[in-house]
């Protein structure tokens, strides 16, 4: 499943009636888990039966196509199931308990309320809610795919405006030829990444580099009176220059990426648990601007793409052994230069995207994305080629218009 945005573009009376089609979408999902918080033990079906109840009971829910309805009665089955998933797992700490949604930003349509004109570039929407006729600007081909192909339609609102999602159920493998290379890659916060052939990435930091701008929008926000226009027009600028912010992160990691993915074979890189290092709060904003997950994540997806093998291996020691001898040789975080007994000296960063290397062949003969922990006495914990992120971390489910 491939995702292709579009910018939305039409009147003010239609971006009203897109607003109101996802608070109605909204107001569904929080009535089916107040419904499954005073009734215990309900599955799907109970919600779809309680979303036919609300459509019988409120018009403005009617006017919303039924299909929409549904959608938002699955957004809050996935949230309970996630819970009771996590309760299962004995996952430590909070277990995601099913909160209710206040600013929600999309609205979901399946095959039905929506029709495309015979050129592509413009869809309308034809339940009640008024949205009408919207223009499509972007690069995609919509002529490429059949209409059957096209599983589910979004309208989601952002910052800078109001995009349509077309969620295509297609095929989307590259035939590439074996390069001979394999590669070990070794992340931080000083580079973006140092490969296992002494090569840097430097990192671009670009949250640091807009906090200028960011504590001059948000000073804009502090000044204006609460709940007036004026206000609600800073809040928007405020959220366009972190919009740019998380666009920029995002695009770097999808094209380092793409570029590590077609160069090599194979790719070997840490199994960090993002969550678990922000804890440390005086990395917490370094680590989320280096935006170490994405990068993880397109490396994922990419190697699915294009059939190479991406292999997680687990980050313990990698930076204290000695990719020459083994021995250990402790360090703090300041030290950036490895120096071990037997007479190695290297970067720190090179010795342990050799380790990572190093770890990562010794599954040689395996496809898949595996994590691998040498404490595990030869049991992998594996995900095969092609399935989601979320068997370990979350889930993959987006494709760029870049790609």
């Amino acid at each position: 499943m491939i995702v292709l945005e579009f910018k939305a573009k039409g009147r003010t009376t239609q971006y009203s009636a897109i607003d109101e089609a996802i608070k109605t979408a909204q107001f569904v999902r929080n009535k089916c888990i107040r419904f499954w918080m005073d009734n215990r033990g309900v599955g799907q079906k109970d919600l779809y039966r309680h979303n036919t109840a609300l459509r019988a009971e409120y018009p403005f829910v009617k006017d919303l196509n039924s299909h929409a309805c549904q959608s938002a009665v699955e957004r809050a089955y996935s949230s309970i199931a996630r819970f009771y998933d996590n309760c299962r797992k004995s996952i430590p700490g909070k277990k995601g308990y099913p909160q209710f949604k206040k600013n929600c930003r999309s609205v979901e349509y399946k095959t039905s309320g929506w029709s495309l004109s015979e050129t592509r570039k413009q869809i309308t929407f034809t339940d009640k809610k008024g949205i009408g006729k919207l223009k499509l600007k972007g690069t995609w081909d919509l002529n490429f795919y059949q209409l059957d192909q096209i599983k589910r339609v979004r309208l989601v609102k952002k910052s800078d405006g109001y995009y349509v999602q077309f969620l295509v159920r297609s095929e989307n493998k590259v035939d590439t030829q074996p390069t001979g290379r394999t590669i070990g890659l070794d992340v931080g916060l000083k580079e973006f990444y140092t490969d296992s052939n002494g090569h840097s990435e430097p990192n671009p930091k670009f949250y640091r580099t807009g906090e200028k701008r960011l504590r001059f929008r948000q000073r804009r926000v502090s000044r204006k009176k609460k709940g007036s226009a004026n206000r609600l027009s800073a809040i928007n600028k405020l959220g366009r220059v972190h919009l740019k912010i998380s666009r920029q992160r995002e695009e770097h990691a999808k094209r380092v990426a793409r570029c590590v993915i077609q160069s090599n074979d194979l790719v070997a890189y840490e199994d960090l648990r993002i969550k678990n290092l922000v804890k440390n709060h005086c990395l917490a904003k370094s680590i989320n601007d280096a935006g170490w997950y994405q990068f993880r994540k397109w490396l994922e997806y990419l190697g699915v793409k294009f059939g190479r093998v991406t292999v997680a291996v687990n980050p313990a020691y990698t930076s204290q052994e000695c990719s020459k001898c083994g021995t250990h040789v402790k360090k703090s975080l300041s030290m950036r230069t490895h120096v071990c007994q037997c007479g190695f000296v290297l970067d720190r960063d090179y010795n342990a995207a050799l380790n990572i290397l190093n770890r990562a062949l010794s599954t040689t003969g395996h496809v898949g994305t595996w994590i691998l922990d040498p404490n595990a006495s030869g049991d992998l914990a594996s995900t095969v080629l092609g399935a989601n992120l979320s068997q370990q971390v979350e889930s993959v489910n987006e494709e760029s218009p870049h790609l």
